[in-house]
């Protein structure tokens, strides 16, 4: 089994045997959840410098997010387009995907004076390609295109639900 940070840069390099470790280890969710909080604190200060309360909230809001993305890319994987060997319970998703947010740790350098949007955009679509790949591992597709369709339909779905919950919120607030 490898270590913690094994795992991180296996997750990161894009490494399925590393994905299908952590889809079949019930004890890598914590794991899971320190590697999207320290994306989403990385993040955080490359977008705001790490001001205070706005970071609590952004790693707060990233932690909720990860679990209703995860419950999203289920649904969509599991229900609407499962391969023939689709087999998968939320918690898979929850690990796999929650390292594949590894590489949004790079967003820090969103600090950098000039040229921070672009490394940050980067580290962005680094992050896409390895929840293409978490998702493609967890639900045990043959093919990547189909993993693509499910992230495709799940973001869609999400920025829905998101957009529904932020604004029961806001009405909430008045």
């Amino acid at each position: 089994m490898a270590t913690f940070s094994e795992r991180v840069i296996g997750a990161a390099r894009l490494d399925p045997a590393v994905y299908e470790e952590i889809e079949h280890d019930p004890s890598a969710l914590g794991q899971a959840l320190a590697v999207v909080a320290i994306a989403s604190v990385a993040a955080g200060i490359g977008n705001v410098g790490g001001q205070g309360s706005g970071l609590v909230a952004g790693t707060l809001a990233s932690l909720i997010g990860w679990v209703v993305w995860a419950a999203v890319t289920w649904f969509v994987g599991t229900r609407i387009l499962p391969g023939p060997a689709t087999e998968a319970d939320i918690g898979q998703l929850l690990r796999t995907i929650g390292f594949s947010a590894g590489p949004g740790a790079f967003a820090i350098l969103g600090a950098v004076p000039g040229v921070g949007w672009l490394l940050a955009l980067a580290a962005s679509v680094w992050q896409l390609a390895a929840m293409v790949v978490a998702v493609r591992q967890a639900l045990d597709y043959e093919s990547t295109g189909r993993a693509v369709a499910v992230c495709a339909i799940g973001f869609l779905a999400y920025l829905l639900i998101a957009s529904v919950l932020l604004g029961s919120l806001f009405a909430f607030m008045r």
